[in-house]
């Protein structure tokens, strides 16, 4: 009895290894990422003789990698492309990291990934051209990095999209009306970059949305009436643009709106209320 309890027990020991291993494609873009970082002087470094389910950061669900999240952990270098092999990875965060270069065309490749946070990093050049293929997307984070060009007409194809956080960068151009197209978004952030143009009207179709921080741009033009559609706003920055005339009584009156801030460049505040009690949104 002690013997078939024994083989039991080892038979339950190396299924459960084996379970968790992955492919050398999904483990040869681990360490792409480990060696293209600097992996050696992460606050958390990997142990390369260990399996990759022991590695900080990483998560493997049947036989795949799930998740990466390797924040603050003195990441230095550049993205590997190869990071487009990990076809089943959902959540992808590096931030708070020393990352530089270009957002890798490749991570687009990732049809699963819900969660993409690469803020607080280094990272330049335009956003990927095709950050439209990724449909299941829900959170795109990459506020204070150095990022430059126009938003990607395809990034409005994200309909599954709830936040957009592109704050502190080098964005220019306009927005588009397929704005609208975002129905889910709870929160758009797009403040310190250099968007011009006016606020397209479509705007007033994202009923969902809790916070629009657009201050320290150059949108110009009158402010959409739509604006009065958005019931479950809470906060509106707008400050130290060029807009023109007087945010609607209605606008500043709606019932969930908490905080808003609105005055031009060189102006003095026309419009301010803060209450203490506001709650921020958080990440999940």
């Amino acid at each position: 009895m002690k013997k078939y309890t024994s083989l039991l027990f080892l038979l339950f020991a190396i299924s459960t290894v084996a379970f968790s291993q992955i492919s050398d494609v999904e483990k040869n873009v681990l360490l792409d990422l480990y060696n293209s970082t600097n992996g050696k002087n992460w606050n958390k470094t990997w142990n390369l003789s260990e399996n990759a389910e022991n590695w900080q950061g990483i998560t493997i669900s049947n036989n795949s990698v799930t998740k990466i999240d390797l924040s603050m952990n003195n990441l230095e270098g550049v993205l590997p492309a190869s990071i487009g092999n990990l076809k089943s990875l959902t959540h992808l965060n590096l931030g708070f990291n020393n990352l530089k270069g270009e957002i890798p065309l490749e991570i687009c490749n990732i049809k699963n990934l819900e969660s993409i946070q690469l803020f607080m990093n280094q990272l330049t050049g335009e956003l990927p051209s095709n950050i439209g293929d990724l449909a299941n997307l829900k959170e795109l984070v990459l506020f204070n990095n150095f990022l430059n060009g126009t938003l990607p007409n395809s990034i409005y194809n994200l309909n599954n999209l709830e936040i957009l956080q592109i704050s502190s960068n080098k964005i220019s151009g306009t927005l588009s009306k397929n704005i609208g197209n975002l129905t889910k978004i709870k929160v758009i952030s797009f403040f310190d970059n250099a968007i011009t143009g006016e606020l397209p009207r479509q705007i007033g179709m994202l009923t969902n949305l809790q916070e629009l921080a657009l201050s320290n741009n150059l949108f110009s033009g009158k402010f959409p009436i739509e604006l009065n559609k958005l019931t479950n706003l809470e906060t509106l920055l707008l400050s130290d643009n060029n807009f023109t005339g007087e945010i609607d009584p209605i606008i500043k009156n709606l019932n969930s709106l908490k905080n808003i801030e609105y005055k031009n460049k060189n102006e003095k505040e026309r419009f301010c209320n803060s209450v203490s009690k506001a709650k921020p949104i958080l990440l999940d």
